[in-house]
């Protein structure tokens, strides 16, 4: 018989260490193995802004279960119907966007717990979660290993963040810095002065509620400010634009338009 998974996402961050992840949004799962190797504590299957489909995301969780990283889901939304397909095929930890209200919260918690927790229904002999049924106890612990994460990314997520916080079950907040931006009338300023003091006092709002406070943030020179405000996870980069800058760095060495471009050293 197998055991039940352990979560390692809520087990990183029982650690007191801030984890440190990327995003996963190109479907192909050798690129998740690739990531899933590279050295981050949790890696987040974008099934919002990716192209994913629900067996997309099995594969990816396929691929990450031998490494030592934690696999987050984001959902495209906050479905009931979507979430438990998710919880079935094995995701555990779930950042869930565009979560305005308490109300919104306390819907998602239900739909990824078993009553009495929650409303997620019993499929275990279908369930990878499961194991297909041969993991004992399986039913009576799978809450355990859930984690909720909810994404602050409208002003009105930020005035009801207190409530949204203290919501039972969910786990922590995450700010998503590009439609909080948006939201405030700065779109695609992520820096501006306003957005970066709105999410540096929710973060201080959350982890004063207790909760886990993270955000996605791709300017390394502003990760410790977050981090000194509380973020204990932190999304650092994103598949796509790791391989598209890393790319334009090479091809730009061997710019044929470039008169004085040379070979590198060595070649």
């Amino acid at each position: 018989m197998n055991e039940i998974p352990r979560n390692r996402f809520r087990t990183g961050l029982e650690t007191g260490n801030t984890q440190f992840g990327a995003w996963l949004s190109i479907p192909d799962q050798t690129v998740a193995e690739i990531m899933a190797g590279a050295g981050f504590d949790w890696l987040l299957v974008d099934h919002e802004h990716g192209p994913f489909e629900l067996r997309d995301v099995m594969s990816h969780l396929q691929a990450m279960a031998p490494y030592d990283v934690a696999p987050i889901v984001r959902p495209v939304d906050d479905n009931p119907a979507l979430l438990k397909k998710l919880c079935d095929i094995g995701a555990q930890s779930f950042i869930v966007p565009m979560i305005d209200t308490a109300e919104q919260a306390a819907a998602v918690v239900s739909a990824v717990k078993y009553p009495p927790d929650g409303r997620r229904g019993l499929g275990t002999s279908m369930a990878r979660a499961a194991r297909w049924n041969t993991v004992p106890g399986y039913l009576q612990h799978a809450n355990d290993d859930i984690c909720v994460i909810v994404q602050a990314e409208t002003l009105t997520a930020i005035e009801n963040l207190e409530s949204i916080a203290n919501t039972p079950g969910v786990d922590g907040v995450f700010f998503g810095p590009s439609d909080l931006s948006a939201s405030m009338g700065h779109a695609g300023d992520v820096t501006h002065p306003q957005v970066i003091e709105a999410i540096s006092a929710g973060l201080r709002t959350v982890r004063a509620a207790g909760k886990n406070a993270g955000l996605l943030c791709l300017d390394e020179s502003q990760v410790p400010h977050y981090v000194n405000c509380g973020a204990n996870f932190v999304g650092v980069g994103v598949d796509t634009l790791l391989l598209g800058n890393s790319a334009r760095a090479l091809a730009s060495l061997y710019d044929s338009d470039d008169d004085d471009a040379s070979s590198p050293a060595g070649y």
